[in-house]
């Protein structure tokens, strides 16, 4: 009789040990369920079948919401890259290849009306574009040249613009690149013959003054040799045949000079017939 009541008693306890487990495990899955994560750089807006989009942003950390009725929406408020490519036209009608690097992030307490109008992928419905409307408007205020050697003030003109008009959409633009310029298959072609052309005339114009040089010193070779020429006519009326003696005995002196140097050069006697003593 002692040990039936024994087990009763054991049987019991280990019945509302069981249904206490359950319970437990019941509670904390209901827990569990009802907590959501906010990571760092997130933030989460809460989406009630009932009211809708509540106007209320959760910042970072573990938060609380009712299950199967609320819904948080996470959202990434770090700034992330995305490049945005566009074809368009400038003031002189040439087709412009443009490429924006854009960094952008979502201003937290405009998270609730972004979701709202936009989605949660807003970017993708807003940057191409707000991009390509600010570029067309831009790109046209300049000619192909002018987007070359203004590109500083394009790029100035272009950041202040898409800033503003981002804003508009509850979008912040920490940087914006202006990292592709590129020009139509016609602009290129013709800047490349242009330069071959600037090239020929500066060959052109080179030849042309070497030839100026070379007329200039064959005008004073000229002068000179006409001032020497009359020099020597001078000398000749005044000193008459003493200046020609004077000349020769002057060349005499060098060939006398030159001929001394030379290995192949015997000197005989004069007045001496040397040659009868050679052997026959």
């Amino acid at each position: 009789m002692f040990c039936s009541i024994y087990s009763i008693m054991a049987a019991q306890f280990f019945n509302r040990l069981s249904q206490l487990g359950l319970g437990i495990a019941l509670t904390g899955g209901v827990v569990n369920s009802a907590l959501y994560n906010v990571d760092g750089g997130h933030r989460a807006v809460i989406f009630d079948r009932f009211a809708g989009i509540k106007n209320v942003v959760i910042g970072e950390g573990t938060h609380f919401f009712i299950p199967w009725v609320q819904k948080p929406i996470i959202f990434d408020i770090r700034s992330r890259p995305r490049n945005v490519a566009v074809i368009t036209g400038s003031k002189d009608l040439q087709n412009v290849n443009i490429t924006l690097r854009i960094l952008f992030r979502p201003v937290s307490d405009s998270l609730p009306k972004i979701y709202t109008i936009l989605g949660i992928d807003y970017e993708e419905r807003v940057l191409p574009s707000i991009t390509t409307e600010v570029l067309k408007a831009v790109v046209a205020q300049f000619d192909a040249g002018e987007l070359i050697t203004q590109r500083e003030i394009v790029s100035q003109k272009v950041s202040e613009d898409l800033t503003e008009r981002a804003a508009q959409f509850g979008l912040i633009l920490d940087d914006i690149s202006l990292t592709h310029l590129t020009f139509g298959k016609e602009f290129t072609q013709a800047v490349e013959l242009k330069q071959v052309a600037q090239q020929d005339a500066e060959k052109a114009r080179f030849l042309v003054e070497k030839a100026e040089q070379q007329k200039k010193a064959a005008i004073i070779s000229a002068e000179g040799d006409a001032q020497a020429a009359s020099l020597l006519a001078k000398s000749l009326a005044e000193a008459g045949e003493g200046l020609v003696e004077l000349r020769k005995i002057e060349a005499a002196e060098d060939i006398a000079h030159n001929l001394s140097k030379s290995r192949q050069v015997a000197y005989l006697p004069s007045g001496l017939n040397v040659l009868l003593n050679l052997p026959q």
